[in-house]
């Protein structure tokens, strides 16, 4: 590759900051393209670089029985700037990491314009063909630009993915009444209060159903075709499925006392602080298309919320993202353009902290190919080295959907040898707990042997 004296990396999004931060540690300058505040999205509202927009959990933080938890662990022992600032901005969740959302993003942009060794370039790149033949990391997300959409379809040769991503509302806290909800965590997790719950009886709770059933929605214009993402979906498209799903998702009612009444809840819908004052809740797992006006209409005829003033309504956006198993090797690379790099949920990751964990990777990868050395990708059993495998290599691409990490993306150890087990078989919890401490040994190694 000619002429590089710096790194180009498109898209200011946890991904992009992540892949950034990590170039800038290893000397390297960096070119960071935000099309951001000239060009707006349907989703963000702030000009800071890694807004978070769908919710402000990066779910759970359990590292011995959670997959999720373990990417945590993981980033933290590679020093990343997503999970480093994350920590410093939590606010309470139960045994989930959630942030105050503005702050987050105030510290992450702070960080990154105060770093000598990356320039922010506030400009839409509509092709990637003005960096010829330089190193460029394209972390441009779930709502890259219809130009760079149509740019990158063209180069591959492959139509782009997409799927419809929801948004859930936001209430202020002072107008919940306090006389119907109540604080508690399911099965008092965390600090045992973590959640704000409104009780729902059985009539309340089917009258409810059909008012979301009536509202109108959201205009789709020309993405009728597109699909839902199963870990966003609508309160509209689970009803879909049958008037009890709520129940086993969102509004699922267990391990919740109720000390306002008697009566045991039909279903409960949980509010989950958003911002570190506590003035700002967000209505968990109620991402929705109806259109604004009915929104208000539906939502305050859930007790509790009767007179719910919103400081956001929930939305409907567009996600997009390439066939990586194809597309990819398994540095992340474009196979007919190695120059060219993907990274976060672009790449068919879903989620903030996978998103981050596949910037870090191309990051380094980026850094490495720069200085002409050879780089060690994280061992398959671990949350980092199984995420990319998975989207690089071991995803059928006929079927290939947006993916969380998960344990089923590591190596079955029952299969691997990596365990002497008597009773034949493991599972359910005690296989969880031994792969979860396998990832995290493995990973410590890794690091270590790559000089983090």
């Amino acid at each position: 590759m000619k002429n590089q004296n710096k790194i180009n990396v498109v898209g200011g999004g946890l991904a992009g900051c992540e892949a950034a931060y990590q170039i800038s540690k290893l000397g390297i300058d960096v070119d960071l393209y935000e099309m951001r505040p000239g060009n707006k999205t349907e989703a963000h509202n702030t000009e800071y670089l890694a807004e978070l927009v769908c919710s402000n959990s990066f779910r759970s933080d359990d590292k011995e029985y959670n997959a999720v938890g373990v990417l945590h662990e993981e980033l933290r022992m590679s020093n990343s700037l997503i999970m480093k600032t994350a920590d410093l901005n939590k606010v309470p969740a139960g045994s989930a990491l959630a942030v105050d959302r503005d702050d987050f993003a105030k510290e992450i942009n702070s960080i990154i314009k105060s770093n000598s060794k990356i320039k922010i370039i506030n400009k839409e790149v509509k092709n990637l063909d003005e960096f010829r033949d330089q190193i460029v990391i394209v972390s441009t997300g779930p709502l890259t630009s219809g130009h760079l959409t149509e740019y990158i379809k063209k180069k591959t040769s492959e139509n782009s993915l997409a799927f419809y991503d929801a948004i859930a509302p936001i209430i202020y806290k002072d107008t919940i009444n306090m006389t119907i909800a109540w604080k508690q965590s399911r099965y008092d997790k965390g600090d045992g209060d973590d959640y704000i719950n409104c009780p729902l009886s059985k009539k309340e709770y089917y009258e409810f159903i059909e008012k979301v059933k009536k509202a109108p929605k959201m205009d789709f214009k020309n993405f009728e075709d597109t699909p839902f993402f199963e870990g966003c979906m609508p309160i509209e498209e689970i009803i879909r499925r049958g008037d009890e799903t709520l129940r086993y998702g969102p509004m699922k009612p267990i391990g919740l006392t109720n000390p306002n009444s008697f009566e045991e809840p039909y279903a409960i819908v949980q509010l989950r602080q958003d911002n570190k004052s506590g003035t700002l809740f967000n209505i968990v797992g109620f991402q929705t298309k109806m259109k604004h006006s009915a929104q208000k209409e539906v939502f305050k005829t859930i007790p509790g919320l009767e007179d719910a003033e919103f400081a956001r309504l929930g939305g409907l956006h567009r996600n997009t993202f390439i066939k990586s198993p194809i597309l990819l090797d398994q540095y992340l690379r474009l196979k007919k353009s190695p120059n060219i790099i993907f990274a976060g949920q672009i790449t068919g990751v879903e989620g903030y902290v996978e998103s981050a964990a596949i910037g870090l990777i191309s990051g380094m990868v980026a850094a490495h190919d720069f200085k002409k050395t050879d780089f060690k990708l994280p061992p398959d059993n671990t949350a980092h080295g199984a995420l990319l495998k998975h989207i690089t290599m071991n995803a059928n691409p006929k079927t290939f959907q947006p993916m969380n990490i998960n344990f089923g993306l590591m190596p079955d150890i029952n299969f691997t040898g990596t365990i002497q087990n008597k009773k034949g078989y493991i599972k359910g919890r005690e296989k969880k707990k031994i792969q979860a401490n396998n990832a995290l040994n493995s990973f410590k190694k890794w690091v270590e042997e790559i000089n983090i």
